[in-house]
């Protein structure tokens, strides 16, 4: 029998303590020596399976366990970014006898300059999201299949795509040609669908 609660923090709160003990029990089976951990690892598999499957009841069939499984993760971050620490990097003799005083590497062999960081985001963001778009929506204009599928998956594709976009521009030090890149991706997949049309 589902309850089916309106408000989302009545449930949320629950399914966010409830990941969190659950990432927390694993994390510490990870973290034991041998096979020490195996319980906890048995219980903290048991309490997030168990989180995932209780929403259907507060929620509905398909809300609650959509929001177990987004907010499990948001759990699961915060478990590892509590457990967190910043090492200052010690330098080598190579680097301090050339004066570096860290042996990060360096993203950038040339300084920053303010419409580069512009253009950078720019691409990270809307430019890398219209060619994530172009790309989801020329799988589903010329891919094969049922409408309705070829839109899911078509829609599917747009997050992973931006994501990687994203992560690649913010990575890449050349940036004109993340810029050709994204920008004729864009341009190649909306011509493309503009020329089939959807049917």
């Amino acid at each position: 029998m589902s309850v089916m609660l309106e408000n989302p923090l009545i449930v949320g709160l629950p399914i966010l303590a409830a990941g969190v003990a659950g990432v927390w029990l694993l994390r510490s089976a990870w973290r034991a020596p041998g096979g020490e951990g195996q319980a906890a690892r048995l219980l903290g598999w048991g309490v997030i399976v168990g989180t995932i499957a209780w929403p259907a009841w507060a929620l509905g069939p398909y809300r609650g366990p959509f929001e177990a499984l987004a907010l499990i993760p948001v759990a699961a971050l915060g478990v590892v970014a509590s457990g967190a620490t910043i090492k200052r990097v010690r330098a080598g003799r190579a680097s301090k006898a050339a004066g570096a005083d860290s042996l990060a590497p360096e993203p950038l062999d040339r300084p920053t300059t303010r419409w580069r960081t512009t253009l950078r985001w720019l691409l990270a963001g809307p430019i890398g999201m219209i060619a994530a778009m172009a790309v989801g929506i020329c799988y589903a204009v010329w891919i094969p299949g049922e409408p309705q599928t070829r839109l899911l998956i078509g829609g599917l594709i747009v997050p992973a795509v931006w994501g990687g976009a994203m992560a690649w521009t913010l990575a890449d030090n050349r940036i004109i040609r993340a810029t050709a890149v994204l920008l004729g991706t864009a341009f190649l997949g909306f011509g493309l669908s503009i020329l089939k049309g959807f049917a």
